[in-house]
Parts: C-alpha cells; sequence; structure tokens
C-alpha cells in the first residue's frame, strides 16, 4: 500500500502535466516527495460527463512515479479512441490516478486453470503473448463480472482470437491504488 500523500499528489501532478500540455499553465513540478522519485506505473483514467475520453498507462516499472504520471496523463488527453481533451473539456473532466502493484506471474497449464485463479473484483489481470502485453484494470470487473468475460475482453484487446486457447501465453495479476479528483482519497 503506498504512502497516503503519494495520491494527492499524483493527482496534482496528473492536472498540472494536462494543462501544460494545453497552454493553461505551467509545467508539472514534482514537490521532492520520495515516492516520487522512485520507480512506478501508473494508469490516467480521464472522464467528462461521465463519459471516458482516454485512459493511458505503463504495466512496467521503466521511469519514475512522477515522470510516469505526467507522460500517462499528457498522452491520456491525446488517447487515439476519443476526440482530443480540448480546454473546454479539461475543465469538466475528473482525473484518475492508478498505481499498479508489483505484477504476480500467475502459474497455469489451460485456460480453465486461468479463469480458475482469477480473483473478480480485485485482479488487475495482463495477458502477454510474444512480445505483446495488454491489461485490463480492476475496476473494469464491474462491466466484466465473470472471469470468462474478462479473459475474454483481455484476448480481444490483444488482438487474439477468442476461439484461441491461451496455452502458450503468459498472464499476470495485480492490485491497484487509485486516486480520483472528485475527492482525493484512495478509491480501492
Amino acid at each position: 500500500m503506498p504512502d497516503t500523500d503519494v495520491g494527492p499528489r499524483l493527482l496534482r501532478l496528473a492536472r498540472e502535466a494536462i494543462a501544460h500540455h494545453l497552454g493553461l499553465g505551467p509545467a508539472p513540478s514534482p514537490d521532492g516527495h520520495p515516492a516520487l522519485a522512485e520507480r512506478g506505473a501508473t494508469f490516467v483514467t480521464l472522464t467528462v460527463a461521465g463519459e471516458l475520453r482516454g485512459s493511458v498507462g505503463s504495466m512496467r516499472r521503466t521511469r519514475s512515479l512522477a515522470a510516469d504520471v505526467i507522460a500517462n496523463a499528457i498522452a491520456a488527453c491525446q488517447d487515439p479512441r476519443f476526440p482530443v481533451l480540448d480546454a473546454a473539456a479539461f475543465a469538466q473532466s475528473e482525473i484518475e490516478v492508478s498505481l499498479l502493484d508489483e505484477p504476480e506471474f500467475i502459474d497455469f497449464a489451460d485456460e480453465a486453470g486461468l479463469l480458475r485463479q482469477l480473483r473478480p473484483q480485485q485482479d488487475g489481470v495482463m495477458l502477454f503473448a510474444g512480445c505483446r502485453g495488454v491489461t485490463l484494470l480492476p475496476h473494469m470487473w464491474a462491466q466484466l463480472p465473470r472471469p470468462e468475460l474478462f479473459l475474454a475482453a483481455l484476448k480481444e484487446k490483444a488482438g487474439i482470437p477468442l476461439e484461441r486457447p491461451v496455452d502458450g501465453l503468459m498472464a499476470a495479476r495485480y492490485g491497484v491504488s487509485t486516486w480520483r479528483t472528485d475527492d482525493g482519497k484512495p478509491a480501492s
């Protein structure tokens, strides 16, 4: 579980990064909190009027937590699946930052074995096929409440035919700590 002071700092950095990207404010400035210098993996999700407007993140801890959330916030406002976030939409946006725990690889022999090990409402899941990896955050269980649906969505996202068994694929699970701009408190 991360330091409780980290969440509000990550939210502030994400908001500053987007504002700066849109020409509405100065560059984001990490405040020197030691946790922000540690390597971390985050996802930044943007919603406007309850509608998803962008969600981009990192599956691996390759840069400092501050650098990761700043880069993902800018990328989320340019998520190619949605209209580019402009200043008007930004003013109405809610930002959610999810900090990923260290992933734990799941040992399984076949798809049934993987499905038995998934923990609905708890696990974020990474699926690896060759050099490609995809993930779904734990909050996606609300939309995909059964392990079979969750796995099918991961396979679809990875471009793997649904009828293809997961033999030869790798999977990992992780938890998250999530903060939203509406209250700044941990959401999970």
